[in-house]
């Protein structure tokens, strides 16, 4: 059965707005995507350093337990629209995946270009009206019905039976992500939580240390943060120190659980440089690499345990003469050494702003939208989706699944 065919105007041309103004297209709708920026797809294109990590091959529970805010909410957006229905609709349009490690899923170029190309190539053969530089002042509503929006250059007013909003969060303001839509959603009486950067950078205290080692990146390291002694995050994976403390994908993910701790209670950052190893196990590896280099001094003897630049630091936090001959150095010392490589220990000042966050957390509160059509409950024919809705999840393919899940839902309800 044929839609009717409507006018529809979505707002952002961002992943979630080309994709529902590619689904209300091809349901036979006259489409008009309006994108304040002079191109497409600007934050997608700095996605996953550019590759574009566009979602992840888990199994459905796995892409729950990743969604951080209101999981429940997007059970008929990830039933309806799947990782692997994103995997086919973008194989459909030409663009090989390829999927790894973690279940990362990525254009099998690398290239976040190639993913905004073909969206834009499905877009034109659709016949689909895309504005550049055309900012959205407003939304139009009467008697609680959408009636169209207002354009901010030209004063223009723009009829539509429905209107998309797509403008995304707060996060990489310079992309063109500068809350539009959470105004939207206030002035037509909808609540909008907390919002704060995650997925973001942290800053630590102990900025001397973390400078000395900025650059370094640790694969296969385990992290705790802890508050007053409560376990708020442990991960296994990658870390990078920067000049004002730690980043990479175990840090980002950290970022998500530590919003409600921030300003409140000290956090402590744990480092386990070798999670494989128990201590006992360690212990009796740097007697055997000791025992090689028995004559060696001990700032000459870790180079088999720690890359290079972090050498420094760890003789400076274990306290031991960096001149002792490593056969001279005693049980206890060892000990902390031990304790150091399982546990180095910093303490957390903040996180980063928007500026450097991958996703806002909070946003339109969900209980006012329908789950199953991603419709405002308070303004008939207005729809939102994406990173403007109080949804974020985890690193790995997980928040674009969310934009391109509701994006579906708005694209064929229209």
């Amino acid at each position: 059965m044929s839609k009717e065919r409507k006018r529809i105007i979505v707002v952002g041309a961002g992943a979630a707005g080309m994709l529902a103004a590619i689904y209300a297209a091809r349901n036979g709708h006259e489409v008009l995507l309006l994108e304040k920026n002079d191109k497409a797809g600007k934050k997608l294109y700095i996605t996953g350093k550019g590759r574009c990590n566009i979602t992840n091959a888990c199994e459905m529970e796995d892409l729950f337990k990743n969604v951080m805010s209101n999981p429940k909410f997007l059970y008929g957006a990830f039933y309806g629209y799947s990782n692997y229905d994103v995997i086919d609709f973008f194989e459909q349009l030409g663009l090989k995946t390829k999927i790894e490690r973690g279940g990362r899923v990525f254009p099998e170029s690398d290239k976040s270009s190639e993913v905004i190309g073909v969206l834009l190539k499905e877009l034109k053969r659709l016949q689909v009206d895309i504005r550049y530089q055309s900012e959205v002042e407003q939304i139009l509503t009467e008697d609680s019905a959408v009636k169209g929006v207002l354009i901010k250059k030209t004063q223009e007013k723009l009829s539509a039976d429905n209107v998309i909003v797509a403008t995304g969060g707060l996060s990489y303001p310079s992309t063109g992500s500068t809350g539009d839509g959470y105004r939207f959603a206030k002035s037509m009486g909808h609540s909008v939580t907390k919002l704060s950067p995650s997925l973001v950078p942290v800053n630590i205290k102990e900025i001397e240390l973390v400078k000395e080692l900025q650059g370094l990146s640790l694969k296969n390291i385990e992290i705790t943060v802890t508050s007053q002694n409560k376990v708020i995050y442990s991960d296994f994976g990658e870390l990078l120190f920067t000049h004002f403390g730690v980043s990479g994908p175990v840090i980002l993910s950290a970022s998500s659980y530590l919003v409600p701790y921030m300003g409140q209670k000290e956090l402590t950052l744990s480092i386990d440089l070798k999670p494989a190893l128990t201590k006992e196990q360690l212990d009796a590896r740097i007697l055997r690499d000791f025992d090689e280099f028995k004559n060696k001094q001990y700032k000459n003897a870790l180079d088999q345990l720690l890359p290079r630049k972090m050498i420094q630091v760890i003789i400076a936090l274990s306290k031991i003469d960096p001149e002792k001959k490593v056969n001279l150095i005693t049980k206890e010392e060892r000990k902390r050494l031990v304790d150091i490589l399982k546990a180095m220990t910093l303490s957390i000042d903040r996180l980063r702003d928007y500026n450097e966050a991958v996703i806002t957390k909070g946003g339109i509160a969900v209980k006012e939208i329908n789950p199953s059509t991603m419709e405002s409950r308070l303004i008939s024919g207005v729809y939102y989706i994406g990173e403007v809705l109080d949804l974020d999840a985890l690193t790995g393919g997980f928040n674009l699944q969310i934009a391109w899940s509701t994006a579906y839902l708005a694209g064929n309800s229209v």
